[in-house]
C-alpha cells in the first residue's frame, strides 16, 4: 500500500512539472504564435485586454486574502460593526474601477476595430495578390483570378506580399480562419466579404472553418503554404501544366458533399466563375438544397398521411 501511494505521488509530481510545458506547447501554431502583421496586432490586443483586466483581478484576489486574514476569529484588533450599512467612499471605489476598466477596454476595442478592419488594405509597396475563396461542403476552393489557376484545400501565398481575399459561401455560412495570420471572417451565401492578410515568414500554417456547418465540418481544414515569391511563381507555372479545368460543370461536381478532400489544383478557371457563385447565378451547393428537399418531402408525406387518416 505504501509503495502504491509513493508511485501515485511521483506521478502527480511528474504531471505538475510537465503542466507548464504542455500549456506553452498549446500556444504553438495558434493566435499567440503569429507569423504576420495582422496576427501580431491581434495578439497585442489580447495582451492589452488581459493586462487591463488583471488590474482588477489581481488586487481583488489579494484583497480577498487580506480581508480573510484580518477578520479572522483570533484577531482582536478587527472592528466588528454589525450595524454598518453604507459608505460613499466605498461606493465611489466600487463603481469607479469597473467604469475605468470598461473605458480602457472600449478604447482598445475601438482602436483595434479601426486599425484591423478586415477590408482595410495592408500598407505595402507591391500590389496585393488577389484570391477568391469559396467555402463548400466540406472543403475550400481558392481561385487566383490573375494567375488563372485554382486550388482545393491548399492556399499558397508569397511571403511578404499582402493577399486580398474575396470570400463567399456556396452553401451554408462558414468562418475562414488562419490563427497564425489573424482575422477570422465569415463567408455567406449571396454575399462577398473582404479580408487582407500577410505572411511574414515562410512555413505551413493551419487553416479551417470555425463555424459548424454539418456532418463533414471536422474535415473542413486547409493548409496555408507561405513561400518566397519566386517559389510562388513556380507553383503557378506547375499548376498551369497539370490538373483539370475549372468550368461550371467541374464546379458542379466539386460542390457535391465530400469529406477529407486531398489538396489538388485546377490548371484553368472559367472567367467570372466566382461572381457567378457569389451572385447565385450558379445555384447553391446541393447540401442545403438536399436538406430543404428532405424537409419538404417529409412535409408532403405528413400531409398525405393526414389525408389518408381522415379518409379512413
Amino acid at each position: 500500500m505504501a509503495r502504491a501511494h509513493e508511485r501515485a505521488g511521483r506521478r502527480a509530481i511528474a504531471v505538475a512539472r510537465c503542466a507548464p510545458s504542455l500549456a506553452l506547447a498549446g500556444c504553438s501554431g495558434g493566435v499567440l504564435d503569429p507569423h504576420g502583421p495582422i496576427g501580431a496586432s491581434n495578439r497585442q490586443i489580447i495582451f492589452d485586454a488581459l493586462g487591463i483586466m488583471l488590474v482588477v483581478v489581481v488586487p481583488t484576489i489579494f484583497a480577498a486574502l487580506a480581508f480573510a486574514w484580518w477578520f479572522r476569529a483570533s484577531n482582536e484588533r478587527a472592528r466588528y460593526r454589525p450595524h454598518w450599512a453604507y459608505s460613499g467612499e466605498l461606493e465611489l471605489i466600487v463603481w469607479a474601477i469597473p467604469l475605468l476598466v470598461i473605458t480602457f477596454l472600449g478604447g482598445v476595442i475601438w482602436l483595434g476595430s479601426h486599425e484591423l478592419d478586415p477590408a482595410h488594405p495592408i500598407a505595402a509597396r507591391g500590389k496585393p495578390v488577389e484570391v477568391q475563396v469559396v467555402s463548400l461542403d466540406w472543403k475550400w476552393l481558392f481561385i487566383y483570378p490573375e494567375q488563372d489557376v485554382a486550388s482545393v484545400n491548399e492556399l499558397v501565398m508569397p511571403v511578404g506580399v499582402p493577399v486580398h481575399f474575396s470570400l463567399t459561401s456556396a452553401s451554408v455560412m462558414n468562418s475562414f480562419f488562419v490563427p497564425q495570420l489573424g482575422s477570422m471572417i465569415a463567408t455567406m451565401n449571396g454575399m462577398v466579404t473582404q479580408l487582407y492578410l500577410e505572411a511574414a515568414q515562410p512555413g505551413d500554417y493551419y487553416g479551417r472553418s470555425t463555424q459548424f456547418s454539418g456532418d463533414g465540418f471536422s474535415d473542413m481544414q486547409f493548409t496555408v503554404r507561405a513561400v518566397p515569391p519566386d517559389q510562388f511563381d513556380q507553383w503557378v507555372r506547375t499548376a498551369r501544366q497539370s490538373g483539370p479545368s475549372l468550368d461550371r460543370a467541374a464546379y458542379g461536381q466539386l460542390s457535391q458533399e465530400s469529406w477529407n478532400v486531398k489538396p489538388f489544383t485546377y490548371r484553368r478557371v472559367e472567367p467570372k466563375l466566382f461572381k457567378a457563385v457569389a451572385t447565385d447565378e450558379l445555384p447553391p451547393a446541393p447540401g442545403p438544397a438536399t436538406r430543404q428537399g428532405g424537409a419538404a418531402g417529409e412535409s408532403k408525406q405528413g400531409e398525405a398521411a393526414s389525408t389518408a387518416k381522415g379518409a379512413g
